[in-house]
């Protein structure tokens, strides 16, 4: 078994930030295989964009290698889960579902928490169902696209 640190990532940082980006591309591409939807935002995000985000960051490291990370804005209400990105090489590694769980129980603890994921990403479905979130209405952001939103509520 592998071991993973889960550590702040700083995108004032380029190496960091151009891996982070790297990375989300490569997962968002797998994503849009399997909504059939190419369009995700994230995917046509420049470094520069992604960086600009008001957004917080964790990642999952082995070493010197991030393999995944998490990105969510603390700064509303319910806290939202922008984005939760695994590299393609560590898939079925848990590493979504560490990254989450770090989030949930020792950043936010007592924070409603929002999220959303394209309704035919049966991984990242199963992955909130699994840690407790619940899906409420579905949603067409554009024509083609169902997105599935869930929520976690702590009050």
């Amino acid at each position: 078994m592998t071991e993973f640190q889960i550590l702040p990532l700083d995108m004032a940082d380029e190496q960091t930030a151009v891996t982070t980006h790297r990375i989300g591309h490569r997962a968002y591409a797998v994503e849009a295989e399997l909504i059939a939807f190419d369009g995700i935002p994230a995917l046509r995000e420049s470094l520069e964009e992604m960086r600009a985000q008001p957004l917080n960051w964790l990642g999952a490291v082995h070493g010197n290698t991030l393999a995944a990370f998490i990105a969510w804005r603390e700064d509303t209400d319910p806290v939202e889960i922008d984005r939760l990105c695994v590299d393609p090489e560590w898939f079925r590694q848990g590493l979504a579902g560490r990254l989450l769980t770090h989030l949930l129980n020792e950043i936010v603890p007592d924070r409603d928490i929002v999220v959303t994921t394209g309704a035919a990403n049966d991984p990242a479905v199963a992955l909130y169902k699994r840690l407790g979130f619940t899906r409420g209405e579905d949603f067409q952001p554009v024509p083609g696209l169902t997105m599935a939103h869930f929520e976690l509520r702590r009050h």
